[in-house]
């Protein structure tokens, strides 16, 4: 077990949280783990509103590009690559962990197999009206397909034919999945995540700006995290 102090920011979907955690995490030299279970995936880039490669290289983002839409994947896969991660990130590096999988943040805070006691764990989480998010998704998913969304996603399906069940669940690359039941899906999937958050967490509700952000882990943290190796 690799033990670390982290900085927490959760979130629905378009909440803004990955770009409020990159201006930090660029303000203290940290490290980004990605705690999004479609980021996993190599090539879903477009629709899953990945970070550019500068990004990644930036940050040195765990959670990215771990394997193929054909590999099936798990949250118990997800914490040893994110323990793998873990392991080559200095010592003296802040690390900022940033996702809209609950699941992924309740395992680093109190593990996958141990029973779950009340109360759930305390963290910073997104709080934006969802008609702002709704808002949001719609011009965010413009950008997809000027960008080449139904191109990546035939691309795709030519090199790896058959997914697996986890990542056939990706918004945007099911067969017949037209601009309106893009945008419906992902629109539901922020709602369940807000609800997640708020049942399954005890979120520290910020603004979706970088300023309340500071000032939650300011007050806050940084959390204690268990990656599991």
């Amino acid at each position: 077990m690799i033990e670390r102090k982290a900085y927490l920011l959760a979130g629905p979907t378009a909440s803004g949280k990955s770009a409020i955690a990159a201006a930090l995490a660029r303000e203290m030299g940290a490290w980004i783990l990605s705690a999004d279970s479609m980021l996993v995936y190599r090539g879903m880039n477009i629709g899953t509103a990945k970070p550019p490669q500068s990004e990644i290289d930036e940050f040195h983002m765990g959670g990215v590009d771990v394997v193929t839409p054909a590999e099936e994947f798990s949250s118990g896969a997800w914490l040893r690559a994110a323990a793998d991660w873990a392991a080559k990130v200095p010592k003296d590096r802040p690390i900022v962990i940033v996702g809209g999988t609950g699941l992924y943040f309740s395992a680093l805070l109190r593990g996958l197999d141990r029973k779950w006691e009340k109360p759930a764990p305390e963290y910073p989480v997104i709080r934006i009206d969802r008609a702002v998010v709704r808002e949001r998704i719609a011009a965010r998913l413009n950008d997809m397909f000027l960008s080449g969304l139904d191109e990546e996603k035939r691309k795709l399906h030519e090199k790896y034919p058959v997914w697996s069940k986890t990542a056939a669940l990706a918004i945007g690359y099911r067969d017949g999945d037209d601009r309106e039941k893009i945008l419906t899906r992902t629109c539901q999937l922020a709602k369940r995540q807000d609800t997640w958050f708020r049942h399954q967490a005890t979120p520290i509700y910020v603004e979706p700006t970088v300023e309340s952000v500071r000032a939650c882990w300011e007050a806050h943290g940084p959390w204690t995290v268990r990656f599991m190796v």
